[in-house]
Protein backbone atom coordinates (compact mmCIF):
# COMPACT_ATOMS: atom_id res chain seq x y z
CA UNK A 1 0.00 0.00 0.00
CA UNK A 2 0.92 3.75 -0.37
CA UNK A 3 -0.19 7.23 0.41
CA UNK A 4 -1.69 8.79 -3.18
CA UNK A 5 -2.02 12.05 -1.47
CA UNK A 6 -2.14 13.88 1.93
CA UNK A 7 -5.36 16.46 2.17
CA UNK A 8 -6.44 18.73 4.70
CA UNK A 9 -9.09 21.69 4.52
CA UNK A 10 -9.90 25.66 5.46
CA UNK A 11 -13.22 26.14 7.16
CA UNK A 12 -16.19 26.39 4.95
CA UNK A 13 -19.27 27.47 5.92
CA UNK A 14 -22.20 25.70 3.90
CA UNK A 15 -26.23 26.46 4.25
CA UNK A 16 -27.88 23.67 5.51
CA UNK A 17 -31.71 23.88 6.47
CA UNK A 18 -31.34 27.60 7.03
CA UNK A 19 -28.62 27.64 8.96
CA UNK A 20 -24.76 28.88 8.10
CA UNK A 21 -22.83 25.72 9.68
CA UNK A 22 -19.00 25.47 9.54
CA UNK A 23 -17.42 22.35 8.20
CA UNK A 24 -14.17 20.81 7.66
CA UNK A 25 -14.96 18.44 4.50
CA UNK A 26 -13.77 20.22 1.59
CA UNK A 27 -10.43 18.73 2.43
CA UNK A 28 -8.12 19.03 -1.06
CA UNK A 29 -4.41 18.06 -1.13
CA UNK A 30 -1.11 19.92 0.05
CA UNK A 31 2.46 19.20 -0.90
CA UNK A 32 2.93 17.66 2.50
CA UNK A 33 4.06 16.32 5.19
CA UNK A 34 1.10 16.51 7.12
CA UNK A 35 1.69 15.61 11.02
CA UNK A 36 -0.73 13.18 12.64
CA UNK A 37 -1.09 14.24 16.48
CA UNK A 38 -2.89 12.36 19.00
CA UNK A 39 -6.36 13.81 18.75
CA UNK A 40 -5.99 15.19 15.45
CA UNK A 41 -3.83 16.60 12.23
CA UNK A 42 -2.20 19.36 12.78
CA UNK A 43 -3.36 22.29 10.50
CA UNK A 44 -6.40 20.17 9.47
CA UNK A 45 -9.92 21.66 10.38
CA UNK A 46 -12.19 19.79 12.76
CA UNK A 47 -15.86 21.13 13.83
CA UNK A 48 -17.65 18.73 15.12
CA UNK A 49 -15.73 16.68 17.77
CA UNK A 50 -18.69 14.70 18.76
CA UNK A 51 -17.74 12.68 15.85
CA UNK A 52 -14.89 13.68 14.00
CA UNK A 53 -11.03 13.90 15.74
CA UNK A 54 -10.26 12.52 18.94
CA UNK A 55 -8.48 9.92 20.53
CA UNK A 56 -9.90 6.97 18.11
CA UNK A 57 -11.07 9.24 15.34
CA UNK A 58 -7.49 11.46 14.68
CA UNK A 59 -7.13 10.80 11.36
CA UNK A 60 -9.15 9.44 8.38
CA UNK A 61 -7.64 7.13 5.06
CA UNK A 62 -9.52 6.61 2.28
CA UNK A 63 -9.09 4.02 -0.68
CA UNK A 64 -7.56 5.43 -3.74
CA UNK A 65 -9.11 2.01 -5.08
CA UNK A 66 -12.58 3.37 -4.79
CA UNK A 67 -12.80 6.10 -6.46
CA UNK A 68 -13.23 5.21 -10.18
CA UNK A 69 -16.22 3.67 -8.91
CA UNK A 70 -17.43 7.51 -7.57
CA UNK A 71 -16.15 9.05 -10.58
CA UNK A 72 -18.29 6.88 -12.58
CA UNK A 73 -21.12 7.07 -10.40
CA UNK A 74 -21.09 10.73 -10.30
CA UNK A 75 -19.23 12.35 -13.24
CA UNK A 76 -20.34 15.83 -13.11
CA UNK A 77 -18.15 16.46 -9.85
CA UNK A 78 -14.53 18.23 -9.59
CA UNK A 79 -12.72 15.34 -8.98
CA UNK A 80 -9.35 15.47 -6.98
CA UNK A 81 -8.11 13.68 -4.04
CA UNK A 82 -9.77 14.54 -0.35
CA UNK A 83 -13.32 14.29 -2.18
CA UNK A 84 -14.73 11.85 0.72
CA UNK A 85 -13.07 14.42 3.56
CA UNK A 86 -10.01 11.71 4.11
CA UNK A 87 -7.00 12.70 5.45
CA UNK A 88 -4.88 9.80 3.67
CA UNK A 89 -5.93 8.47 -0.02
CA UNK A 90 -3.85 5.63 0.01
CA UNK A 91 -3.87 2.49 -2.81
CA UNK A 92 -4.08 -0.86 -2.12
CA UNK A 93 -6.24 -0.29 1.41
CA UNK A 94 -9.20 -3.14 1.05
CA UNK A 95 -11.72 -3.01 4.02
CA UNK A 96 -12.50 -6.45 3.73
CA UNK A 97 -8.80 -7.42 4.56
CA UNK A 98 -8.36 -4.75 7.35
CA UNK A 99 -8.95 -5.63 10.21
CA UNK A 100 -10.09 -2.99 13.36
CA UNK A 101 -7.38 -3.04 15.82
CA UNK A 102 -4.89 -3.45 12.77
CA UNK A 103 -1.82 -1.57 13.55
CA UNK A 104 0.03 -0.01 10.70
CA UNK A 105 3.02 2.22 10.04
CA UNK A 106 2.06 4.88 7.89
CA UNK A 107 4.92 7.19 6.81
CA UNK A 108 7.10 7.52 10.04
CA UNK A 109 3.51 7.47 12.12
CA UNK A 110 2.27 4.40 13.48
CA UNK A 111 -1.74 4.23 13.86
CA UNK A 112 -4.44 1.50 14.50
CA UNK A 113 -7.61 0.51 13.08
CA UNK A 114 -10.32 2.11 15.40
CA UNK A 115 -13.59 2.20 13.29
CA UNK A 116 -15.40 2.41 9.81
CA UNK A 117 -16.43 6.13 8.70
CA UNK A 118 -20.22 6.61 9.18
CA UNK A 119 -21.81 8.93 6.46
CA UNK A 120 -23.13 12.14 6.97
CA UNK A 121 -25.27 15.14 5.63
CA UNK A 122 -22.29 16.90 5.53
CA UNK A 123 -20.95 14.15 2.44
CA UNK A 124 -23.88 14.99 0.93
CA UNK A 125 -23.53 19.00 0.74
CA UNK A 126 -19.69 17.61 -0.12
CA UNK A 127 -21.13 15.79 -3.12
CA UNK A 128 -24.72 18.32 -4.00
CA UNK A 129 -27.02 15.55 -2.98
CA UNK A 130 -27.81 13.45 -0.15
CA UNK A 131 -28.42 10.70 -2.25
CA UNK A 132 -24.72 9.87 -2.13
CA UNK A 133 -25.51 8.50 1.40
CA UNK A 134 -27.32 5.59 0.07
CA UNK A 135 -25.09 4.87 -2.21
CA UNK A 136 -22.11 5.08 0.00
CA UNK A 137 -23.77 2.80 2.75
CA UNK A 138 -25.07 0.31 -0.76
CA UNK A 139 -21.05 0.46 -1.75
CA UNK A 140 -19.93 -0.53 1.93
CA UNK A 141 -16.51 0.73 1.44
CA UNK A 142 -16.07 3.14 4.09
CA UNK A 143 -12.45 3.44 4.37
CA UNK A 144 -11.07 3.67 7.76
CA UNK A 145 -10.90 5.85 11.36
CA UNK A 146 -6.97 5.70 12.65
CA UNK A 147 -6.29 5.79 16.20
CA UNK A 148 -2.64 7.30 16.23
CA UNK A 149 -0.40 5.52 18.73
CA UNK A 150 3.04 7.36 17.58
CA UNK A 151 2.61 10.41 16.41
CA UNK A 152 4.37 11.29 12.86
CA UNK A 153 4.62 12.88 9.51
CA UNK A 154 2.65 11.73 6.21
CA UNK A 155 3.87 12.09 2.59
CA UNK A 156 2.73 11.54 -0.28
CA UNK A 157 4.16 8.29 -1.64
CA UNK A 158 4.87 7.24 1.38
CA UNK A 159 4.30 3.31 2.36
CA UNK A 160 1.35 1.84 4.34
CA UNK A 161 2.56 -1.62 5.99
CA UNK A 162 1.18 -3.45 8.42
CA UNK A 163 2.77 -4.49 11.37
CA UNK A 164 0.36 -6.43 13.20
CA UNK A 165 -2.87 -7.77 12.17
CA UNK A 166 -5.61 -7.72 14.90
CA UNK A 167 -6.57 -11.58 16.22
CA UNK A 168 -10.25 -11.13 16.20
CA UNK A 169 -10.77 -10.65 12.18
CA UNK A 170 -12.94 -8.11 12.43
CA UNK A 171 -12.78 -6.53 9.20
CA UNK A 172 -14.44 -2.83 8.49
CA UNK A 173 -16.09 -4.03 5.90
CA UNK A 174 -18.10 -6.24 8.22
CA UNK A 175 -18.84 -3.58 11.02
CA UNK A 176 -20.13 -1.44 8.71
CA UNK A 177 -22.82 -3.80 7.26
CA UNK A 178 -23.68 -4.42 11.05
CA UNK A 179 -24.38 -1.15 11.36
CA UNK A 180 -26.41 -0.52 8.32
CA UNK A 181 -27.55 -4.10 7.44
CA UNK A 182 -26.99 -6.24 10.64
CA UNK A 183 -28.35 -9.95 10.08
CA UNK A 184 -26.60 -11.69 13.23
CA UNK A 185 -27.53 -10.36 16.52
CA UNK A 186 -24.91 -12.28 17.80
CA UNK A 187 -22.22 -11.33 15.27
CA UNK A 188 -23.08 -7.65 16.35
CA UNK A 189 -22.34 -8.71 20.44
CA UNK A 190 -19.24 -10.19 19.66
CA UNK A 191 -18.38 -7.08 17.90
CA UNK A 192 -19.53 -4.57 20.47
CA UNK A 193 -17.04 -6.49 23.08
CA UNK A 194 -13.89 -6.07 20.57
CA UNK A 195 -11.00 -4.06 22.93
CA UNK A 196 -9.92 -1.82 20.13
CA UNK A 197 -13.14 -0.80 18.46
CA UNK A 198 -13.83 3.60 18.92
CA UNK A 199 -16.33 4.02 21.73
CA UNK A 200 -18.68 5.82 19.80
CA UNK A 201 -18.85 3.06 17.20
CA UNK A 202 -19.49 0.47 20.10
CA UNK A 203 -22.60 2.76 21.03
CA UNK A 204 -24.00 2.53 17.70
CA UNK A 205 -23.52 -1.03 17.53
CA UNK A 206 -25.52 -1.36 20.65
CA UNK A 207 -28.07 1.00 19.13
CA UNK A 208 -28.21 -1.76 16.28
CA UNK A 209 -28.65 -4.73 18.85
CA UNK A 210 -31.44 -2.86 20.36
CA UNK A 211 -33.36 -2.60 17.30
CA UNK A 212 -32.67 -5.97 16.65
CA UNK A 213 -33.95 -7.23 20.45
CA UNK A 214 -37.24 -5.09 19.88
CA UNK A 215 -37.76 -6.15 16.44
CA UNK A 216 -37.58 -9.68 17.55
CA UNK A 217 -40.01 -8.95 20.08
CA UNK A 218 -42.70 -7.56 18.38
Amino acid sequence: MKVIAVNIASPTVINWRGKEIKTGIYKSPVPGPILLEDEDVKGDTVIDRKYHGGKDKACYLFSADHYAHWQKRYPEQEWNWGMFGENITADGFDEADIYVGDILKIGNAVVQVSQPRQPCYKLGVRFGTQKILKDFIAYACPGAYLRVLTPGTVTEGAAVSILEKDPHKLSLKKVFEMLYRPEDSHEVQEAIKHPFLAESCRKDLDKVLKRISRAQVS
